[in-house]
C-alpha cells in the first residue's frame, strides 16, 4: 500500500471513529508516537458541547505528573481500591461530552479511585498504556489493568463499574 493510500485510509478511519464518539490521536494508526488529533482542528466549530469542562473535581483527581500517578496508584494498591483512569484531552469534544457522566459515576462509586490523565500533559504515560483514542477508560485492581473502554459509552462504563463493584463485594 502506498504512503498516500495509507494516509487516506487512516484519515477515513479517524473520521468514522470520530463520528462514533471516539477521537483518534493522530499518529496512532501510522506512527507509534502520539500527536495532534484530526478532530482538534475541526471540532472548534462544534457547539454541542461546552467549550470547557472540569477534568477533576469531586471524587476525581487530575494527574499532572508521573509522581502524582505513582502516588495515586500506590494509594490504590495499599487501600485495595479499584482505580478508574480517564485518559482525556481538554480540546476533545467526546471527552467534554463524557465528563458529566464520569463525574456522576465518580460521585456514585465513592469506594473507587477516579483519576483523569490529560494525554497532552502526560504523553509518555499515555503511550505506555497504549492510548490511541480519547476518551479511554482503564480499570485497575491491585495495580493491574482489569478492563478497558474506548469512547463515550456511558451505559457501558456504568455497567463495567457496577460489575467491578459487585466483584469486590463477592467472596473469592
Amino acid at each position: 500500500m502506498s504512503h498516500l493510500t495509507y494516509n487516506r485510509t487512516s484519515l477515513l478511519i479517524e473520521m468514522i471513529l470520530t463520528q462514533m464518539g471516539t477521537v483518534v490521536v493522530r499518529g496512532s494508526l501510522a506512527h507509534p508516537l502520539m500527536g495532534q488529533c484530526w478532530t482538534k482542528v475541526c471540532s472548534q466549530e462544534n457547539n454541542d458541547v461546552p467549550p470547557t469542562f472540569d477534568l477533576a473535581g469531586g471524587n476525581i483527581c487530575l494527574v499532572t505528573s508521573m509522581d502524582k500517578w505513582e502516588q495515586k496508584m500506590s494509594e490504590a494498591n495499599d487501600s485495595g481500591k479499584i482505580t478508574v483512569v480517564n485518559f482525556s484531552a481538554s480540546w476533545c469534544n467526546p471527552c467534554r461530552a463524557a465528563a458529566p457522566g464520569y463525574h456522576e459515576l465518580a460521585d456514585k462509586y465513592t469506594s473507587m479511585i477516579f483519576l483523569t490523565v490529560d494525554v497532552d500533559e502526560l504523553a509518555e504515560l499515555s503511550t505506555s498504556w497504549d492510548i490511541k483514542a480519547t476518551p479511554t477508560f482503564i480499570f485497575f485492581r491491585g495495580g493491574r489493568q482489569v478492563d478497558k473502554l474506548v469512547g463515550v459509552k456511558k451505559q457501558e462504563l456504568q455497567q463495567k463499574l457496577m460489575n467491578l463493584a459487585e466483584s469486590t463485594r463477592s467472596p473469592g
